[in-house]
């Protein structure tokens, strides 16, 4: 394979993250790349290496690409969503973009499934009772821990939510599915059942939130929605905290009907003086359960560099972003 002239595209912090010696001498044998990334477009060597770019890698947290490339062919992106990344022009001159999404969803997925098991094991609920009574007798305050029988309601089949379906596959729990794009056929292949979204909340132990953020979904779950949960039911958000109308989940919180477990929160942060800090029904995490480390992100670079090798062997690529693919990203 001849090497094409490339760059890197990616804040200084992703490139330390995802360059370790070995995938940089991989990403060297494949492309010809200045000795630095571009942090900055407006330096004068980012333009020239721009300019003379037939691929870019780019990574999270990168400068938005401009739209006058000429010698851009691909962009392969070591992160998930490229709304704002790359601009439609670039798309509509037929650049063909790659996302390591599959790849970011692993973790994300993983954060999940762990965390589903733990709601239905209502740990927080037997962690308050067991620091209230200091006794063994806090486990009969939670007469329902446990996951078998349980219903589990995921919004979204989403690479992440198809994945957390399939992870829960071994378990014992019912899966169930909100998604407007679910086909049947898709839902069989999964294992888990179609639900109308209200039907779904109110009939689920733990619901678990993969949807994008768009404009429709803005705070999907609203005061309404959030009523129809059952009484002792945890929400699960990995998505966007965009999802949720969080006055109206502090409402419930407060009640001390539903616990709730946000890896993502509007605004995020959260104020210091938010009541969700202190809350004894919510565990907060930093929205990390994603690739934000030095320890998953390699894993989209490694789908990055085998996409790579396959476009320079004149391959079909596996992860290619197509018009439908645009039109539905977050």
């Amino acid at each position: 394979m001849s090497r094409p002239r490339g760059a890197l595209v990616m804040s200084r912090r992703t490139y330390e993250w995802l360059l370790t010696p070995a995938r940089a001498a991989r990403l060297a044998e494949l492309l010809e790349l200045p000795a630095e990334p571009v942090t900055d477009l407006a330096a004068p060597p980012a333009r020239a290496a721009l300019a003379a770019a037939e691929v870019l890698v780019t990574g999270w947290r990168g400068p938005s690409l401009p739209v006058e490339l000429p010698n851009l062919r691909a962009v392969f992106h070591t992160a998930g969503t490229v709304r704002t990344l790359i601009p439609d022009e670039l798309f509509d001159r037929g650049v063909r973009v790659v996302t390591a999404a599959d790849a970011g969803a692993v973790p994300v997925a993983e954060y999940a499934l762990a965390a589903i098991l733990w709601a239905n094991k209502q740990v927080l609920r037997s962690a308050r009772w067991y620091a209230r009574r200091r006794s063994l007798a806090a486990r009969d305050d939670v007469p329902a821990a446990g996951n078998l029988g349980k219903r589990v309601g995921l919004v979204g089949a989403s690479r992440v939510g198809r994945r957390v379906a399939r992870l829960l596959a071994p378990f014992d729990v019912d899966v169930h599915v909100a998604d407007p794009y679910l086909t049947e056929p898709d839902a069989r292949d999964l294992g888990v059942t179609v639900r109308e979204l209200d039907d779904l909340l109110a009939d689920c132990d733990v619901v678990s939130l993969h949807a994008p953020a768009t404009p429709a979904t803005r705070q999907l779950f609203d005061a309404r929605r959030l009523a129809l949960l059952p009484d002792g039911a945890t929400l699960i958000n990995t998505a966007r905290g965009a999802l949720i109308d969080h006055d109206a989940l502090l409402a419930e919180l407060r009640t001390g009907r539903i616990d709730a477990i946000l890896d993502v929160t509007d605004p995020e942060p959260l104020p210091p003086d938010s009541p969700y800090w202190t809350l004894p029904n919510v565990l907060l995490t930093p929205h990390h359960a994603g690739a934000y480390n030095p320890v998953e992100a390699g894993r989209q670079l490694d789908l990055v560099l085998d996409e790579l090798a396959r476009y320079l062997r004149g391959e079909p690529l596996r992860h290619e972003l197509r018009p439908a693919d645009r039109a539905r990203m977050a």
